[in-house]
């Protein structure tokens, strides 16, 4: 049984329009939440906005692609993520604050927000989250001034965590991409660590995973990427890092105690553990203003990140919100955050921000709760999700402001279970299961082969009367495709039934990995899509504020231990150019397969060679962007006894990471 896959989407399916079809969402005319996204704007950007990219063809940001966000919600999309995709339509600059607090919202996954002296006395302004890309960073700023003054100076740069949207932009702030070192750069204590350790030690796979979650590479279309459920999706610019100049620690988060930031007073709540590890939110006293970085906004949040992070303490979370409940309710007139739109107490609901904090903090709190008290009588992970999903009270999921447009009940009750208990839902049969090319194999072979798998599928998905018959077909047919990954018939069923799936979901992410991984199963060759170019995952600007511990831990884990445990050695090296409070001296040793750092030890008589080499071409090698011959040539490296031989044999173990794998298929 043989038949091409089909490589363009497919119209809704009788069940995917009728479900659709039963979701409710507010009048336009009563809607309190488009309310808040359009209020206050200065400046609409235009429906074709742009920003070129200062190193490739693809902008770095368009919204030009979704022009076709307007109207009632087409079949294919979920009539919920169509109000939250057009109501993140509302792009612009908008003043949150006069004189003291403005937003440029649609320019990127994020907000960048700038903070001005609400006296008057200083032009000076400190900058909140100069989102992801160097370029976007740029432009916002660019607008920002040209309605502000472009006198407008920066003096201070706060990246509430360590989230790459959240500072990754920073050095467009500067025409000449150079911070000057009068800048403070402020952000909560651990943001570096957890900034590299999230985006650099699993960058390639997490990069890899956001490609599908934000739907990077979908057709922006009514049956394509719409929305990534916390903004339009992630830009494409150049992104950097910065190490911060100055560490809120706890004794700077103390309620009424404002500390000076450039001309602002400015009081800190440190919030580890919640959205990000590493996380603040912060109070001006002088405008009645929280900021509440990403720890509140109109969404049900992750709890686990699609693209892969680490899970997030919902406990904490709600203390932390119910903490700012406390700190902040009774003295703020307004609330805004990093990303959607911000929120105003008004004559009419006088009430606003408590109503909305209190409810988030109770929401994370009761996913908390009941995850744990359904695991407690014996429910796995994913039977817990399924109860869930249906158990939500009506005072929490009625909020629109905490509907599941980028995390679910469903995966974020998961993520509880996971973070007590684990992976191993305690059933032996799952202990030590197959993998799935080996377990797909068997389980076609079982049902007498790939033809009747297919059958199976088939009539499940076309006499489908739930989408638990849809989940149930595609889950069969994953069988076959790692299988037998040529199955272009196994491929395209999947690739159909995936879609309807997608269409189906509120949540962003969850449609745009749906949506990416029909794409996967319909167009992707055996070989993936190694013709297109690789991002730049670690950036130099990244490379150069990693202190070198990390910068070694990075290389550990590129070395490929089983080759490695057969070649042992030990390396001195001399380092030039680095990181202020970095050691000048190291060693490295391979043994056992694993790469160990001595900071400040160097025994000429206990190495094999030992170099001289700058920062500069060490992050270079890092990286595998040169050789430890080109090095010696560009003179970045010199060696002090031995030879080239066992830097050589130490670059040729480590390995080089793929970026274009398969997530759906093998």
């Amino acid at each position: 049984m043989t038949e091409s896959v089909r490589p363009t989407p497919q119209p809704a399916t009788d069940l995917t329009r009728y479900l659709n079809a039963t979701v409710s969402v507010p009048d336009p005319a009563t809607d309190a939440e488009r309310f808040f996204a359009t209020e206050r704007q200065i400046a609409a950007l235009p429906a074709d906005f742009t920003v070129d990219r200062e190193n490739g063809e693809l902008p770095a940001w368009s919204l030009k692609p979704y022009e076709f966000l307007t109207g009632d919600a087409p079949d294919t999309v979920n009539p919920s993520l169509w109000r939250n995709a057009l109501l993140n339509m509302n792009a612009g600059l908008f003043r949150v604050v006069e004189n003291a607090v403005y937003q440029v919202r649609g320019m990127d996954l994020s907000n960048i927000t700038f903070l001005e002296d609400p006296s008057g006395d200083s032009r000076e302004i400190v900058v909140v989250d100069p989102l992801i890309s160097e370029e976007t960073a740029a432009a916002a700023l660019k607008l920002y001034r040209e309605h502000r003054g472009e006198d407008r100076a920066v003096r201070a740069v706060i990246f509430t965590h360590s989230h790459v949207d959240h500072y990754a932009g920073v050095l467009g702030l500067w025409e000449d991409r150079t911070c000057p070192p009068d800048v403070e750069i402020v952000a909560p204590d651990g943001f570096l660590e957890h900034a590299v350790s999230e985006n650099v030690y699993a960058g390639n796979a997490m990069l890899r995973r956001a490609q599908f979650m934000y739907g990077n590479l979908l057709e922006r279309s009514a049956q394509g990427q719409v929305d990534a459920g916390l903004g339009k999706t992630t830009s494409m610019g150049t992104s950097g890092l910065l190490a911060p100049t100055r560490t809120i620690t706890a004794a700077d988060a103390v309620r009424d105690e404002p500390v000076r930031v450039g001309p602002l007073r400015i009081e800190f709540q440190l919030t580890p553990g919640t959205e990000a590890p590493a996380e603040l939110n912060f109070y001006l006293p002088d405008v009645r203003a929280v900021c509440m970085a990403e720890n509140a906004t109109p969404t049900l949040h992750n709890l686990y990140s699609l693209r892969g992070a680490q899970v997030r303490d919902a406990k904490a979370w709600s203390e932390y919100l119910r903490q700012s409940v406390e700190w902040f309710a009774d003295r703020s007139d307004t609330l805004f955050a990093s990303h959607f739109w911000p929120r105003w107490n008004t004559h009419g609901a006088p009430d606003t921000i408590r109503t909305f904090l209190t409810s988030q903090a109770d929401q994370y709190r009761y996913l908390h709760d009941q995850s744990l008290r359904l695991a407690n009588h014996g429910n796995t992970m994913v039977e817990i999700g399924e109860e869930l999903d249906a158990a939500i009270p009506e005072s929490l999921s009625g909020q629109w402001f905490n509907r599941g447009y980028y995390g679910t009940v469903n995966h974020d009750s998961k993520a509880v279970y996971q973070r007590y208990l684990g992976w191993y839902d305690g059933n032996a049969a799952h202990l030590h299961t197959l993998p799935p090319e080996q377990s797909g194999a068997r389980y076609v072979d079982a049902f007498g082969g790939a033809d009747k798998v297919i059958v199976i599928a088939r009539n499940t998905f076309d006499n489908a009367k739930s989408q638990q018959d849809y989940r149930f077909a595609a889950e069969l047919l994953g069988h076959v495709v790692f299988s037998d990954p040529a199955n272009s018939e196994a491929r395209g069923l999947q690739a159909d039934i995936l879609e309807q799936l997608g269409y189906q979901a509120e949540s962003g992410p969850w449609r745009n990995f749906y949506l990416a991984a029909a794409t996967e199963l319909r167009v992707r060759p055996a070989d993936g899509e190694a013709d297109l170019p690789s991002p730049d995952i670690i950036t130099a600007p990244v490379l150069a504020a990693m202190p070198l511990n990390m910068l070694f831990d990075y290389l550990g884990i590129r070395l490929n231990g089983p080759r490695a445990a057969e070649v042992p050695l030990a390396i001195g090296l001399n380092i030039t150019g680095g990181i202020d409070g970095d050691p000048n001296i190291c060693t490295l040793q391979v043994r056992n397969g694993v790469l160990v750092q001595y900071p400040n030890v160097l025994d000429p008589a206990k190495t094999d060679a030992g170099y001289t080499i700058t920062r500069a071409g060490l992050n270079k090698l890092a990286v595998a962007a040169v050789t430890p011959e080109e090095l010696v040539t560009s003179g970045d490296l010199t060696t002090d006894h031995g030879d080239l031989e066992p830097l050589n044999a130490l670059n040729e173990l480590l390995d080089t990471f793929g970026y274009w794998f398969g997530l759906t298929t093998p």
